[in-house]
This record gives structure tokens, sequence and C-alpha cells, in this order.
């Protein structure tokens, strides 16, 4: 059995009510599909989620899941937090049943609009957004995936966009069948998710999907000084195209660093562009690339210059992605909430500068299994105390100890009064989790603007 050729009157089965799985269940229900909704969680827990349901002929199975709902099934829809792996969907799978993420439902009903895809472990929601803003210089265009907004909405709330800029998980792309962006760019590939996966090279095998159904007249673009990431570009069937500080490829675009304040493309014919990076929201290394990454996206689909460095200069940054919240007598308070592993806390981390103990770092939450270890040579000159929160505190503490002093403060709101009592004119405290966020909050959004207003409430 394959995907339906229609929904209408197909039995559809969408698993996990996250803000995906409602959208796939609006969408497949708005093509006359017969939608049941299954969620282990009791419906008591998922009022706003039962609420944009509301009026729908949508079935509900909630508190558990039933077999029959699977194997019963014409299509089953996964949201990207529920592992492929349970029993449920192993079950429908036996049955014959296709099983496809959020994310390949949406594609298979966009029309033809043309997809830039952006994965990787770090920068991609930097990447997605920065290459969104690009584009929307130039015409209608559509933001989301990982970084918010499913693009099952673009089908049904958005206005109609010339193109969407999608921002893809691992687990979203553990999910497409047929999908296949026009540009697919992978901003690097380190250790993140090992509870999930066995292994580096089954997560960096999961992030290679990402190219599994391109071909002629599609692009393939990768970080050059990442030999993984342009390994699983290299497979992809499309013309391979590079960016950052890694040797050019041959034959290919490329976009790198010219001054310190410049990008220069280099197109495979035709004169080199230069671009201005005069943006603070953009500024360190890291940036950067991201904002390589995104030239580059933006310029292989036809953005005109002019546009890309109006895109580039007005970014306004991420939330949740070292954003100041708020300077108090002297003292910088810095959400990097968005820092859900080690390598991203890495990045945030090194954006301030070495010389004197000056940041009080809070880390801490739901481990992902990589060690905490490589951080130690950013301490020295840098780290003036460790505040721990969440359950992978005592890991944390053990791997980083000796370096700096370290009190663990179980929760968010302890941690922050501690980190009030410690910070003095010219420190910065500094949110970077190297963890995600699902032993004490809904998502990193969540820790995010819970830190944020612990920080606005200081006195």
């Amino acid at each position: 059995m394959g995907f339906p050729d229609r929904l209408e009157g197909a039995r559809v089965t969408v698993v996990g009510l996250a803000r995906s799985g409602v959208a796939a269940a609006r969408l497949a229900a708005r093509e006359g599909a017969r939608v049941t909704v299954t969620d282990r969680r009791p419906a008591a827990e998922l009022g706003p989620q039962r609420e944009a349901l509301r009026g729908l002929p949508v079935r509900e199975a909630l508190g558990g899941h039933d077999l029959a709902d699977f194997e019963g099934a014409d299509l089953v829809v996964v949201s990207p937090g529920v592992p492929l792996s349970i029993p449920p969907i192993a079950a429908a799978r036996r049955a014959g049943v296709p099983v496809v993420g959020e994310v390949e439902l949406a594609f298979r009903l966009l029309g033809g609009v043309p997809v830039v895809g952006i994965t990787g472990t770090n920068g991609k929601s930097t990447t997605t957004a920065l290459t969104a803003a690009l584009f929307a210089e130039d015409r209608p265009t559509f933001a989301g995936g990982n970084l918010g907004q499913p693009l099952s909405e673009l089908l049904l709330d958005g206005p109609r966009a010339e193109v969407a800029v999608v921002e893809l998980s691992s687990f979203q792309l553990e999910g497409i069948e047929a999908f296949r962006p026009t540009v697919a760019a992978i901003t690097n590939v380190t250790p993140d998710h090992l509870d999930r996966y066995a292994s580096v090279d089954e997560y960096a095998a999961a992030k290679g999907r990402l190219f599994l159904n391109q071909g002629e007249g599609d692009f393939a673009v990768a970080n050059a000084r990442d030999d993984r990431a342009l390994e699983l570009a290299r497979a992809s069937r499309a013309a391979l195209h590079t960016f950052g500080f890694g040797p050019p490829e041959p034959r290919a675009a490329r976009c790198a660093g010219g001054a310190a304040t410049e990008l220069v493309v280099t197109p495979a014919s035709g004169p080199a562009e230069t671009y201005a990076l005069r943006n603070r929201a953009l500024r360190g290394s890291h940036n950067r690339e991201n904002a390589m990454a995104a030239v580059l996206c933006a310029r292989l689909l036809g953005v005109p210059p002019a546009a890309v460095q109006r895109g580039l200069d007005a970014f306004p940054g991420l939330p949740h992605r070292l954003e100041l919240v708020r300077e108090r007598g002297g003292v910088e308070w810095v959400n990097d909430s968005k820092g859900t592993n080690v390598d991203s806390t890495w990045v945030g981390l090194s954006a301030f500068e070495a010389g004197r103990p000056s940041v009080v770092l809070i880390m801490g939450g739901h481990g992902k299994g990589a060690p905490y270890a490589p951080l130690r040579a950013l301490f020295p000159g840098r780290v003036k105390a460790l505040l721990t929160i969440g359950e992978d505190a005592p890991a944390i503490e053990r791997e980083l100890s000796c370096l700096a002093p370290i009190e663990p403060c179980g929760t968010l709101d302890r941690a922050v009064a501690r980190a009030a009592a410690l910070a003095g004119p010219g420190d910065a405290v500094l949110l970077s989790p190297a963890c995600s966020s699902y032993d004490q909050f809904q998502s990193y959004e969540h820790r995010g603007a819970v830190f944020r207003r612990l920080v606005e409430e200081l006195p």
C-alpha cells in the first residue's frame, strides 16, 4: 500500500497532538479524510490542542494508542516528537500502512511551490530565518517547519507563498518519502540526540535524508569545513555548492568570507559578488557562516543582490539565541535557551571574550547523551560560576568540575536568584543549557520565556 492518491474518504491516523500533529489533522480533515488523532496524554492535558480541532470531523483516541487505529488506517502521520520505533507504528508498517511525517503530508499538497530545506545540528534556525528574510525582500515567502510554524499551516492559514523556507530536524526527516527540496542546505553535523539514536552515524543518516529525492535542476548546499555535512551533500544527485571557511568545491558556486565584515559569493560562472555584513544581530563567526549559507540559498533561486543586502541589514535575529534580555546594575542577562546541545552552548559561550572570568553560566535540563567535557576549554578566563538545573545537573558537575565554582540550583528560578547575587558590574549571566527542556519545561521557547520573565521581575 502506498501513499493514497486522494485523501478524500481515506482513513488517516495522526499520532501526537503537538503543533505539527494538530496542523496535520486539520489539513487531512480539510482534504476530506476520516481523521483519528491519538496521543498517550489524556484529554485533560490536551485542552488547547482539542480546542484547535473543535468543529472538525476528527475522532479522538486519547490517553493511549489502539492498534486498530494504526493497522486499519490508509495513512499514518507522525508528529516529529514521536519515535518511529514505537510498537503501534511498527504494527502499521507490518500491515502495509504508509507512515509519514507532517512535512511529507504537506509537501504532497503544495502544488509545485519550491522548497528550501535547511538542516544541521547547529545554526539551522538562524539560517532558516535569515534565508526567509532574504527571500521576503523579493517575493511572498513562508518560513517554518521546525522553526515553529508547521508546513501544513502554509496550506491552511497563510497567504499563498512563492517559496517555502523550511527548517528540518532529524526527527522530521525520518518521516519523508517523496519530499524534494529545490535547495537543500546542511549547516553542520555534530553529536546530538544520542538519547534517540544509537550512534552519531545513525543521527547523521537521518540528516542526510534531506538530499534523498533531489535530482537534476536542484541544489545541494553544505558547509565546506564540515566533513560529515559534505559527505551527505555529495550523495545528492543535485549540483553541489559550498559555503564557509573550508576549501572550495570545484565548479561550484560558493560563499565565503572576504574582509571581516564582508561575504563573497563566487558563482560557478560570472563575476564574484560582495555583500556587507554589518548587522549586530549577525556578529560572531558562527553567524557569519549562517549568513553565507543564507546568501547562497537565496542567490541560487534568483533573489537579486540588492534584495539580499537589504535582508542582511534588516534581520532582527532570533529570540532565545544570545538574546539580550536586560542590563541590570551593569550586568547583561542573556537568553540562549536555544542552546539545547553541547555544540550550541559552545557557540553561545565563545561569543564572550576570554580575559577575566565574567560569565555566570546556567546549564542543565534533559541531557542528550553527549559529553559535556568539550566545554572545558572555554571555561578558563570566561566562566565566573556555573549554576546547574534539571535532571542532568550531576553529569554536568562531574564533567566540568574544578574549572569554576559550581552550585546545584535545581530549578531555573533558584538559578536566576543566585546569579543575581553572584554577578557584578561588567559580568554577564548566560542561560545556555546544553540540554533539552523537557524535564521541566514544554519547549526551549517556554524555558526562555520563563527566564525572561524571572529576569524582568528582578528588582
